[in-house]
């Protein structure tokens, strides 16, 4: 019962994804959008005031809680339905679904078009979550992908 309960959540540590050549390509795509969007809206970053506890809930308490709640337990159940197993291209329903749900949390500390732009990201997470039955690679892409907009941040106001 425990193990299945683990199991469910993507709890269960394979760390095969680390020979995923499209993990890294995942990695990669977060500073390109980010470069993107700097071209397209130059003064994003102005309102980000870095300090300690902004690294540490952005890096780690953030992505660690969202991914265990979206991909462990919300895609992990969603994935008991049949019909949420379909998939288009390896974007399940139930991934689908979760990143629906996703985007409004971010409405909290971010414009609708933040909000809005997470539904990508949310779906590249949910993408790994489903190929490798564990929410380990969504959370060292969501960590990454944070880290990388903190970055930016930093470089652009410079």
């Amino acid at each position: 019962m425990k193990q299945s309960f683990i199991t469910e959540l993507g709890l269960n540590l394979d760390t095969n994804f680390l020979s995923d050549r499209y993990f890294y390509l995942a990695l990669l795509a977060a500073p390109l959008a980010l470069l993107v969007l700097t071209a397209v809206i130059a003064d994003w970053s102005q309102h980000i005031a870095l300090n300690t506890a902004l690294l540490f809930s952005f890096i780690v308490w953030q992505p660690l809680i969202e991914e265990v709640l979206f991909r462990g337990v919300i895609q992990g159940q969603l994935m008991n339905i049949n019909k949420a197993r379909l998939n288009y291209h390896g974007i399940s329903l139930a991934n689908l679904m979760t990143s629906v749900l996703f985007m409004p949390i971010h409405l909290i500390n971010h414009s609708v078009f933040w909000a809005l732009s997470v539904i990508l990201p949310s779906l590249i997470f949910g993408y790994f979550r489903d190929r490798h039955r564990q929410i380990y690679p969504s959370l060292l892409l969501h960590s990454a992908y944070n880290a990388c907009y903190l970055a930016m941040a930093v470089l652009l106001n410079q």
